[in-house]
């Protein structure tokens, strides 16, 4: 269990693997446009590659899958980081639950990935925002963070991504 201080209170992140993985898909599965679908097997394959992936709650009420450079991990994404830098995390997924929205939940987990890659020496975090179709509401999370565009691709099947990059 990981445990950072968050201003006037101490939040709890449990790490994923303690979570019932239906329950994780299930909420992931919500949010298939903006991420992708899973199934069990490739929740397994996300869960064992990453170098990062914590909940919030048992539901769970949010949860993030990150990798670093090192994350033997099949994705294009995480590829295009790996061609640009040396040391970093990739988020794949940060998801957070419909009636946990507006608490803040992804600013920390993001805080505590950024208290992880300063741990590991890893000067960068990365992820990609949809572009087409649009998500506005992750547009302004990672803004708000303090990310900033680095670059752009198609992805395929109609869908536009840009990568976005906060420097630690």
């Amino acid at each position: 269990m990981v445990h950072f201080a968050d201003t006037a209170d101490t939040l709890r992140l449990t790490d994923l693997r303690g979570i019932a993985p239906d329950k994780v898909t299930a909420l992931n599965n919500l949010h298939e446009i903006e991420t992708s679908r899973l199934d069990l097997s490739g929740y397994g394959r996300l869960l064992s590659a990453s170098s990062f992936s914590v909940a919030i709650g048992e539901g769970p009420d949010a949860f993030m899958i990150a990798f670093s450079e090192q994350s033997e991990h099949p994705n294009a994404n995480l590829a295009w980081f790996r061609q640009r830098h040396d040391r970093f995390h990739y988020v794949d997924r940060v998801i957070v639950a419909a009636a946990a929205r507006g608490k803040g939940l992804a600013r920390k987990l993001y805080r505590a990935l950024m208290d992880e890659a300063r741990r590991d020496g890893r000067p960068l975090i990365g992820c990609e925002i949809n572009l087409d179709p649009p998500n506005p509401a992750s547009d302004a999370l990672h803004e708000s963070l303090g990310f900033v565009e680095i670059g752009q691709r198609d992805a395929g099947g109609g869908k536009r991504v840009r990568y976005m990059a906060l420097a630690l």
